[in-house]
């Protein structure tokens, strides 16, 4: 679900403060789209957004996520727009979300309580 090799690269790269803004960041920003997916969706907007989400989950190494954003990515890119399972894509991102705030808080101190 989480590719921990992509988190501690990052982490490594950038350092703990720097991460923990980053991963704020990210957080933030999926959160909206998502937020605005559950809300108001758009089909003529699925394929950016998908694209967006897939890109910022390959960063922080939410695997399971962002290859669940491509197939939805390909599905709207080809007109399948009915295809996307949103639902799927919104619990695996609950779910990932979770551990990678579990997987930070046991191995490189705690994440801020926002998350």
């Amino acid at each position: 679900m989480i590719n921990w090799d992509r988190v501690n690269e990052l982490r490594h790269e950038i350092g703990q403060e720097d991460f923990q803004e980053v991963a704020e960041m990210f957080l933030e920003e999926v959160n909206e789209v998502i937020v605005r997916l559950q809300t108001a969706p758009n089909i003529a907007t699925y394929e950016e957004d998908m694209h967006f989400l897939k890109g910022s989950a390959l960063n922080l190494g939410f695997s399971a996520f962002s290859d669940l954003c491509e197939s939805g990515e390909k599905s709207a890119a080809s007109g399948q727009e009915k295809m996307l399972c949103l639902d799927q894509i919104f619990k695996t991102y609950d779910a990932s979300k979770a551990v990678f705030k579990d997987g930070c808080n046991n191995t490189k101190g705690a994440m801020p309580e926002s998350w």
